[in-house]
């Protein structure tokens, strides 16, 4: 796995924070937003539309600040800043999710959908999945992935889980650990 690939399978919140990895931002045009959305998918309620414009990523950009500053204090067991509760909450009004009653060719059923372009009902679930993770007890459990160079946040899944991904920042480090162990008694090639 590439330091630039999205690290994916977090929360989802913490999915999209962590699209600013070490080595540059991966949200910086629409089609960099696309194509985020077309990884996360299968979790999104909103399909990847054929397109997304300057609004659409502005509006998914500010969720993420929003979600990154308010994650930092309360993990940390701090109340998180006005504005950024207040921004996630207004992203979620921008496009309120509104239960319909369809018929789904045998009984009625409730489909959950939103108002709004994509970008903004993207952004709306995107605070939504935010508001839920800053609620859970588990947010003070999310952790920063011990690799030197590494920003990645991450939910442990077992409590001796230190970096993002094993893949990504564990084989780097134990590589780097196991070079320094032997690279003190070998003698400099010139």
């Amino acid at each position: 796995m590439s330091d630039s690939a999205p690290l994916t399978g977090e929360p989802l919140a913490l999915d999209l924070v962590n699209t600013r990895p070490a080595t540059g931002d991966l949200l910086t045009t629409p089609d960099g937003l696309r194509a985020w959305w077309a990884l996360e998918a299968e979790r999104l309620s909103e399909d990847v539309p054929e397109e997304a414009g300057g609004a659409d990523l502005a509006a998914v950009l500010a969720v993420r600040e929003h979600t990154a500053r308010a994650l930092d204090h309360v993990r940390r067991g701090e109340r998180p800043p006005d504005e950024d509760i207040e921004g996630l909450n207004r992203a979620q009004r921008a496009a309120p999710a509104i239960s319909e009653l369809v018929w789904d060719g045998s009984a009625v059923a409730v489909a959950r959908r939103r108002e709004g372009s994509p970008g903004v009902r993207l952004a709306a679930g995107l605070a939504q999945a935010a508001a839920e993770l800053l609620a859970d007890p588990a947010v003070g459990a999310i952790r920063k992935c011990e690799a030197d160079d590494c920003v990645m946040l991450f939910l442990p899944t077992h409590p001796r889980r230190r970096w993002c991904s094993a893949a990504r920042c564990g084989n780097r480090m134990r590589v780097a650990r196991h070079y320094q162990r032997h690279k003190g008694g070998q003698p400099e090639a010139g």
